[in-house]
């Protein structure tokens, strides 16, 4: 009988596992701050210069933001699980992470299902080109060219639907498929945000080949997505991130992951001020 309940609780976990994070019920996230112990964040694990995970090793500046806070807020453990975009409302409401780290871009309409603390960082839709490129000036600039972007995603069609009715838009799974094809000619530019896009130029293999046109034409906030009415916590966060930026470490963080691509992020917005928690 013992055999079938060990099996039955690991499958069990099996079903239920939607990332690297133990199986397990309410709690397991982390405790309150100031306990210490465990803390089980969300991050992306395939975007390079802010979440990335090879073997065993996690980079990039949301993740060296992640570990800052978690220190801060005097977690002494912290276990990094994977939050793909689409999965990030459940995985707080679940209680399978205590906090997120996604490039996770503050909105009326998630502020209904989760809350946020932040923002860390002020992001905007911009444009990756070959670093030779003295054509493409701006999202205005793309009629006739060829456009990529990631399939499922609006950032090409708005700027053929506001700035340019007659790019040619390409599309591929993975923004690392966009990127390798800009690095070989067959595309023009690609289109997200500006951070990230910094992260691909910032890669060994791209390094000096690509880079940030530095004209954003939209504004994404990124927020620590917490569990929905956690104004304590928000509160905590918010002062570690602004603490973060006083001491220099926002700074060196960014400029250790995604700075090597050339970028520097609109000073207008960045280092940005918390907003007040609710």
């Amino acid at each position: 009988m013992k055999i079938s309940k060990t099996l039955l609780t690991i499958a069990a976990c099996a079903g239920l596992a939607l990332s690297t994070a133990a199986c397990g019920g309410g709690g397991d996230a982390g405790g309150n701050p100031g306990e210490g112990g465990k803390v089980t964040i969300g991050i992306k694990f395939d975007q390079p210069g802010l979440g990335l995970k090879e073997g065993s090793n996690y980079t990039g500046f949301d993740v060296e933001v992640a570990r800052y806070v978690a220190k801060d807020l005097g977690y002494t453990d912290v276990t990094f699980t994977e939050a793909p975009s689409a999965q990030r409302e459940t995985l707080l409401q679940s209680d399978q992470v205590k906090m997120i780290f996604a490039t996770y871009s503050i909105t009326d309409d998630r502020k209904q299902k989760v809350s946020f603390g932040g923002p860390y960082f002020i992001a905007g839709q911009d444009l990756l080109v070959k670093a030779d490129n003295a054509d493409i000036t701006g999202p205005d600039a793309l009629n006739g060219k060829k456009l990529c972007s990631v399939a499922g995603s609006t950032s090409a069609k708005k700027i053929k639907d506001n700035f340019a009715s007659a790019v040619q838009l390409q599309e591929y799974d993975t923004y690392s498929k966009c990127v390798e094809a800009l690095n070989s000619g067959s595309i023009d530019a690609v289109t997200t945000d500006n951070v990230i896009l910094a992260g691909f130029a910032a890669q060994p293999q791209y390094q000096g080949k690509l880079k940030v046109v530095g004209k954003p034409f939209s504004e994404e906030r990124y927020g620590v997505g917490i569990k929905k009415g956690d104004t304590d916590l928000c509160t905590k966060i918010n002062t570690s991130i602004e603490k973060m930026i006083q001491d220099g470490s926002w700074q060196k963080a960014l400029d250790s992951t995604v700075g090597p691509s050339g970028f520097k992020p609109d000073a207008t917005k960045n280092p940005p001020k918390p907003e007040a928690c609710s």
